[in-house]
């Protein structure tokens, strides 16, 4: 009779669970759904004396010219692909070193690493936007790359992941004759592919939705990426909401296809980098 009961309760607990779940999918989808729909709201044709509503592709083809969409899907995607390599490249070598190097203030390095993370971007405009003046590089795409090149987050998520992979692959990789950059690259960066997946979309998807950076340190038209562009369109066609709401699902498309294609490797990256201190 108790197991009875306990599997009763088992089932309702499940039941529950479920029940909040999908309520929680459902508010989280629900403006998705009202985008996508929207942006297929039925066109009015005048057909003799009568009007015939249809559903229609036309607001995404009159978006995608009127926005001129292919220029900035090519900057949005050479910025973030340029930024998302160097934040790879630079939070590898630091977080190894703060994972398996023992030098003489670490872990006050470790705390500044951290400390960068609570400071907004916007805080430090102003300087950044002075030294990319004093180096000529306003209006060009590195000023659009070296801001953000650097990140304090990569570093600390590499960290963690390095620290749970076994020291002793590395000691027998070094008793090979193995150097350091070569345990890095050959053996702890194939190991640490959840987190670089990680990374990497958390980095691509945070540079393709960047609009502050654009808007700051570029005015040329050749230079605007698809937050800019959109923020133009929107400018433009505040009257037609179909419009706009497919503009909106053409900027959106490509990070959701992205992290759906990485999302396991996320998942993996996310539950591992906070299992050791």
């Amino acid at each position: 009779m108790s197991i009875f009961k306990v599997k009763r309760n088992w089932q309702n607990t499940n039941f529950l669970s479920l029940t909040l779940l999908l309520t929680g999918v459902s508010i989280v989808l629900l403006p998705v759904v009202i985008v996508v729909f929207t942006s297929f709201l039925p066109t009015t044709v005048n057909t003799g004396n009568h009007e015939q509503n249809h559903w229609t592709l036309a607001n995404y083809r009159e978006a995608w010219q009127r926005g001129k969409f292919l220029l900035a899907f090519a900057n949005s995607t050479l910025v973030a692909i340029a930024v998302t390599a160097f934040q790879i490249i630079t939070s590898a070598l630091a977080g190894y070193a703060l994972a398996r190097l023992k030098f003489w203030g670490r872990q006050g390095i470790l705390l500044v690493v951290l400390a960068t993370l609570v400071i907004p971007f916007q805080l430090l405009v102003i300087p950044v936007f002075l030294v990319l003046k004093w180096g000529s590089m306003i209006n060009t795409y590195w000023a659009l790359i070296l801001p953000t090149a650097v990140n304090g987050f990569g570093i600390f998520l590499l960290r963690q992941y390095f620290q749970t992979i076994p020291v002793e692959l590395e000691e027998a990789a070094a008793i090979d004759g193995a150097n350091r950059l070569q345990i890095l690259w050959q053996i702890m960066l194939p190991l640490a592919r959840p987190a670089l997946v990680t990374l990497f979309l958390f980095t691509f998807i945070g540079e393709w939705n960047d609009l502050f950076k654009p808007l700051v340190f570029t005015t040329k038209p050749e230079l605007r990426t698809v937050q800019l562009a959109l923020a133009e369109f929107q400018e433009q066609f505040t009257n037609s909401w179909p419009l706009m709401m497919a503009a909106v699902t053409i900027a959106t498309i490509p990070v959701i296809l992205l992290f759906l294609i990485g999302q396991k490797q996320f998942i993996r990256g996310i539950a591992a980098t906070g299992i050791k201190n």
